[in-house]
């Protein structure tokens, strides 16, 4: 890239750092008052941003289109538990299987540009790359394993570094005190040997673009969230006295990793970035069947009362014992047995206008039973405007019983945002859910879960617990913080779209997508140049 001055190798000349689902206010607050150093660093001399993921989809789809520089309705993932198509079936699929656009580092590595990219969440080994790529040596998602390309680097990594202390997924049910400090310190190392590593491989030298994910905040948000936020529902002050705030010990712990990658980065162009966001979650997403049940417009399966008692009771049972068994012996189960696989939408087809699909806890997914698309399609799409119209102003006329407000802050027609070959991949409505709702819950008596009460002239009142394994939750917003030779400081003035960094990673050597919904930072281009 032009504006390097050094005359030796540089480690790398593009170098992207990102935090994985963390909370921009938190970073910013714990910068101001000293906690992140490193962090307030780059706040005060590079240029900062604020980012938005995509409208619905910030919760599964955020790295897919982050990498492609495109919407799931033209790559085809959003979410880990997606539809089958033709079906009313959905499977647990790993992004690689439904992310039919290549990520900007491939289009790089055919350029001749030399790329590493480490731990980039619900990626795939790509066997054509140009470089060296790690696929979840640690990570939230774990959808894939430790892989390496070249597949003989996984096994000199794992020598020197070993595996990351957090053995097995990152979520439970339930934790003790201890657990969440046995937990939280897991995090800490984890980070602490992903900077080693991280550092160990950017000292080669000669890379062109270079990322590595700290994906520790994700877990702890998730898990811990209530830990920190006095606020919640969930929040139990002898527990928090006993483990303090494991999101301050994470996020200086990835602050500190920052600061010692950074000082092997020499000349490059330094990109920190925040690519989604956390904050509590409280959820009223696990009323969304019931509350289309009251509505009329689906309908619940047929079953006699003794085989969905009996079946009721396998599911709930398996369930329990999935979440109390050993991190360690879950790891060892096969992973086609690890995936619940959720066999049926939950509905009667023949008697359902529309349906229930997964899409996270954030922002519900709902489909339209389509004459012509579904296998039992009652609704015909020529009446499919009118439905939609009348269930948005019925989902948005419920309220939260004990506040008043409403339920539901917006209803999307999704093919009035985005548009592409998968669209019909998609969810066809989506329900962003009130965040202020959760003010108004209330703790059940186990400590478990809160209760959300809703109403409306047509559900009547309908009360659900929400008995939440997680107690943070994704949010739209991020963001980045950008310094290098050359780059003039300061604060951007408007909002970026995690769609944008695809195209200005490529662009910034020379390299265009073939196609792409966002559109390059000129910021980072002027200041920077291309280089062929």
């Amino acid at each position: 890239m032009e504006g390097l001055t050094s005359t030796a190798v540089p480690r790398a000349k593009v170098l992207v750092l990102a935090i994985d689902a963390a909370n921009p206010a938190l970073l910013i607050r714990w910068a101001e008052d000293g906690t992140l150093p490193h962090i307030r660093s780059l706040l005060a001399r590079g240029l900062v941003g604020e980012t938005r993921s995509l409208d619905g989809f910030f919760v599964g789809s955020t790295w897919p289109s982050f990498c492609t520089g495109l919407t799931p309705a033209r790559h085809g993932f959003h979410y880990t538990v997606q539809l089958e198509r033709g079906t009313y079936e959905f499977r647990r699929a790993a992004a690689g299987e439904l992310v039919t656009c290549a990520p900007f580092w491939s289009h790089l590595s055919r350029a001749g540009r030399r790329v590493a990219i480490l731990d980039v969440p619900l990626t795939r080994i790509d066997a054509s790359i140009n470089g060296l790529q790690v696929v979840e040596w640690g990570g939230h998602d774990a959808v894939y394993g430790f892989q390496t390309w070249p597949p003989g680097v996984a096994g000199a990594l794992a020598s020197r570094f070993g595996a990351h202390p957090l053995h097995g997924p990152c979520d439970a049910a339930r934790r003790s005190p201890e657990d969440y400090m046995t937990f939280a310190d897991a995090l800490v190392r984890g980070v602490r040997t992903k900077a080693s590593m991280t550092r160990h491989i950017l000292q080669q030298g000669g890379w062109d673009f270079f990322i590595q994910v700290f994906t520790e905040a994700h877990c702890a948000g998730h898990q811990c969230w209530h830990l920190h936020d006095v606020t919640h529902p969930g929040h139990d002050p002898s527990i928090a006295l006993a483990t303090g705030d494991p999101l301050r010990r994470v996020y200086a712990a990835i602050d500190a990793a920052i600061g010692d990658v950074l000082a092997e980065a020499g000349d490059a162009l330094v990109v920190v970035l925040v690519a989604h966001g956390m904050s509590y979650w409280y959820g009223a997403q696990f009323l969304l069947a019931d509350i289309l049940f009251r509505l009329g417009v689906a309908c619940p399966p047929v079953a006699s009362p003794i085989r969905s008692d009996v079946f009721r009771t396998a599911i709930a049972g398996a369930r329990w014992a999935w979440r109390r068994l050993p991190d360690s012996m879950r790891a060892l189960l096969p992973r086609r047995e690890q995936s619940e696989r959720v066999l049926t939408v939950g509905v009667d087809p023949s008697r359902s206008a529309c349906f229930p699909v997964h899409n996270g806890q954030a922002t519900g997914g709902i489909r339209l039973n389509l004459i012509g698309r579904e296998p039992r399609g009652i609704l015909d799409p020529g009446a499919a405007d009118a439905f939609s119209e009348g269930l948005a102003a019925a989902l948005l006329a419920i309220v939260d019983e004990r506040t008043d407000q409403p339920l539901v802050r917006r209803v999307i027609r999704t093919a009035d945002v985005y548009s592409g070959e998968h669209l019909d991949d998609l969810p066809d409505i989506l329900v962003d859910w009130n965040d202020a709702v959760a003010t108004g819950s209330t703790q059940i008596a186990d400590g478990a879960g809160a209760v959300v009460r809703a109403r409306s002239p047509r559900i009547g009142t309908l009360e659900g617990a929400n008995h939440y394994g997680r107690t943070g939750e994704h949010r739209q917003q991020g963001v980045f913080m950008v310094a290098g030779p050359g780059l003039k400081g300061g604060r951007l003035d408007r909002i970026t779209s995690i769609l944008d960094f695809a195209p200005t990673f490529a662009r910034l050597f020379g390299v265009d997508l073939p196609q792409s919904d966002g559109h390059p930072l000129p910021e980072l281009l002027q200041s920077q140049g291309q280089r062929a």
